[in-house]
């Protein structure tokens, strides 16, 4: 569901458990990621990104991002034949942490200089987490190709 100016760039998934980025803390050897499970995730949407981009140069425009983030369903909304129970059938979405915003956080500040110069370059973004598996995000950027702001007031 892109706007009509709206390029595609990349539509990849990553598969694995989202780990979302923690609080920063500046320290005397740079900035450090309160969360250390958020590393190795970072790392891994990075290099599968590199390697579908290729040699395509980055993003230096304003870029829209779609991020669809998937869970699978905790055990206790399946009955023992596989099918869901009440409480599962009342969730359709992951209502519970990590949080989508910081789930979010850790896929942009992966794709920083790999994807796009600068995560400030993002001026539209979707996000959303859904039950499903295995788990993964979907990664969608789109180029945006007009130079007017047809939501602005101006």
């Amino acid at each position: 569901m892109s706007r009509a100016d709206e390029q595609l760039v990349l539509d990849t998934t990553v598969y694995g458990q989202a780990e979302p980025a923690g609080s920063k803390t500046r320290t005397a050897y740079g900035v450090r990621d309160s969360n250390p499970k958020s590393r190795p995730w970072k790392h891994q949407v990075a290099q599968i990104v590199a390697v579908h981009l290729g040699d395509d140069p980055l993003e230096l425009g304003p870029i829209t991002v779609r991020l669809d983030f998937y869970a699978p369903r905790p055990k206790g909304h399946h009955k023992p034949d596989g099918t869901l129970n009440t409480p599962g059938r009342r969730l359709p979405y992951p209502t519970r942490k990590p949080d989508v915003l910081k789930l979010a956080r850790a896929v942009e500040d992966a794709l920083t200089g790999i994807a796009y110069r600068d995560d400030a370059q993002i001026v539209r973004e979707h996000l959303a987490k859904h039950y499903g598996a295995p788990a993964r995000v979907r990664i969608r950027i789109y180029r945006i190709t007009s130079t007017r702001d047809e939501d602005s007031d101006e």
